[in-house]
């Protein structure tokens, strides 16, 4: 069986430099072809992936074709049913008011044409200036739907159809939908735009037309960009709050620059609106990696100010990939792609343990209940082995489980007078020498504020912060809380309050589990001098000589 050969060389078949019409149908990978049909019987579609579509196959017409969309077309094309509401058998004026619709986005021309014997109609909206894909297919989508318009398969379907952000498994985009090729057999023929009425089959009369038409037809830049905000907002169902944060960052960065030393700061900016809400605005995916600095370099370039004030242009791209680099490491994410993060407690006291903790101390407990059922039985093992196989055979406790917690039933740490001495009380946090690493990452020395209000242009070693988490909501990422504090100073705030709560709560765990350890020392000892073990009672002896201040406790 050959191997499957990759697409590269695939990518060029022989072309008929002399056919014009052939040309209007640039993108060939993917195509769809079905064999030749009855009047009144729907072609069987396939899809071919192995290679393009070449000229001689389509001159040749041994078969039905159709192409789908690249990145770019030059076209964008209506495809209305028999059965559709928006047929003329069904409404006269709907082709009026589509046409009607379309003409202020710059596409007051199109070429009607029936598809095939079924009477549907094909309308083809050809322009001169490549356009996005997606863009043009989510703005022609959204202005019919704006004039009430339900576009779908069977009624009103538009080709290159609107994509979401869904990728596949793989990492690449679902393909575009694919539509047959005009003019081929079964019925097809170029239509009046007037009456409807049968004109030609000519395919160079339709190349023709085309070529009018799209002379005739200019999108509207500024209309289309508007129309994409619009849908894209609405695609993603942007929340009150998540519109005051983009409007805040618009705020900070249309200005641009008017003055020394605001680099740093609108860089910054740009990052987050960017990174947070590119997807939303205008790009098709989430902005990430070098995209994301590429986007970031072209938004400033293009501020006001820039060449006038700023003193790093020669160094841009190397500052762009810096805050890309350090946004993507941050708490930041992409609205409404990721999950939102669990929002944070706002009560102090709270010091609910994770599922993971909850687990774990139900296995020292566990643990330690066995213990002391063997010890009032009087049938707890002397030797390690022995009391490995009875915890593990007996109580079902894991060895894994049994070895995390050595403190609890290994006699070696019995001779171990660290393990066993009863602990001082814990020292407060603020006297304490060292902290845990990972209190310590809290510290603004340690995790500086990317939103720094300060003058400088440096960026070395600085990261992304989040605002605080619980000021999110469950569809509203990285939300701005409505306060008079800016962005700055809440962020410093929330910053401090999580660092003081982290401290708190680290003393109260510390706090509780000296306790715990120190009940337990008194309540194994009390257990060895009542077990009637020399062994054990010997050493618990040797561990009440030790620490006189306990025996009470003890006895």
């Amino acid at each position: 069986m050959k191997q499957k050969a990759p697409r590269a060389l695939f990518s060029f078949s022989v072309e008929e430099t002399d056919d014009p019409y052939l040309k209007l149908w640039p993108h060939r990978f993917d195509y769809i072809w079905a064999e030749h049909t009855e009047p009144n019987e729907k072609p069987s579609w396939q899809t071919e992936s192995r290679h393009p579509l070449s000229d001689r196959l389509i001159l040749q017409g041994r078969a039905l074709y159709g192409v789908r969309f690249g990145s770019t077309t030059k076209y964008v094309l209506l495809d209305i049913d028999r059965g559709s509401r928006y047929h003329p058998t069904s409404d006269p004026l709907a082709l009026r008011r589509i046409q009607d619709a379309l003409e202020p986005l710059g596409l007051p021309s199109c070429i009607t044409i029936t598809s095939s014997y079924s009477d549907g109609l094909h309308l083809y909206f050809p322009f001169e200036e490549a356009q996005k894909s997606w863009e043009i297919a989510l703005c022609v989508t959204t202005v019919l739907q704006n004039v009430g318009m339900k576009c779908s398969p069977g009624q009103l379907e538009v080709f290159p159809n609107p994509r979401a952000y869904v990728p596949l498994e793989s990492g690449e985009m679902p393909l575009y939908s694919a539509h047959r090729l005009p003019l081929q057999a079964a019925g097809s023929c170029i239509l009046s735009n007037g009456d409807l009425e049968p004109i030609c089959i000519s395919r160079e009369r339709f190349t023709e037309m085309w070529h009018l038409a799209s002379s005739h037809n200019t999108i509207d830049s500024v209309l289309l960009k508007q129309t994409l905000k619009k849908a894209r907002r609405r695609e993603y169902r942007v929340t009150t709050k998540a519109e005051k944060f983009i409007n805040d960052l618009n705020a900070e960065i249309e200005p641009g620059w008017t003055g020394p030393g605001m680099t740093n700061r609108i860089l910054g900016k740009i990052t987050m609106r960017s990174y947070i809400f590119g997807h939303v605005l205008y790009a098709q995916t989430p902005l990430e990696g070098i995209a994301l600095a590429e986007d970031i370099i072209k938004t400033a370039r293009e501020l006001p100010g820039f060449h006038d004030w700023s003193n790093h242009v020669h160094e841009l791209e190397a500052r762009a990939t810096a805050w890309a680099r350090a946004i993507e490491q941050s708490h930041y994410y992409h609205y409404g792609v990721n999950k939102a993060p669990k929002a944070a407690t706002n009560n102090d006291d709270d010091n609910t343990p994770s599922h993971n903790e909850t687990k774990a101390q139900e296995a020292r407990e566990k643990i330690r209940l066995a213990i002391a059922a063997l010890l009032n039985e009087g049938q707890l093992p002397i030797t390690v082995r022995e009391r490995f196989i009875l915890l593990t055979t007996r109580f079902s406790i894991g060895g894994p489980t049994l070895y995390k917690n050595k403190d609890l039933w290994h006699p070696q740490h019995l001779h171990d007078k660290a393990s066993v001495e009863i602990p001082p009380d814990p020292p407060s946090i603020k006297e304490s020498p060292s902290e845990p690493e990972r209190f310590r990452a809290h510290e603004p020395e340690s995790r500086p504020n990317l939103l720094e209000d300060v003058g400088c242009n440096s960026l070395s070693d600085r990261a992304l912060t989040s605002i605080d988490k619980e000021q999110n909501s469950s569809l509203v990422c990285n939300n701005v809380a409505a306060t008079q504090l800016s962005l700055f100073q809440l962020a410093a705030a929330q910053e401090e309050q999580y660092r003081k709560r982290s401290l708190n709560e680290q003393a109260k765990r510390q706090q509780a589990e000296q306790q715990k350890a120190r009940q337990t020392v008194v309540e194994r000892m009390r257990g060895y001098l009542a077990s009637g073990d020399p062994v054990l009672m010997s050493e618990a002896l040797n561990w009440v000589r030790d620490n006189p201040g306990h025996l009470d406790l003890v006895l």
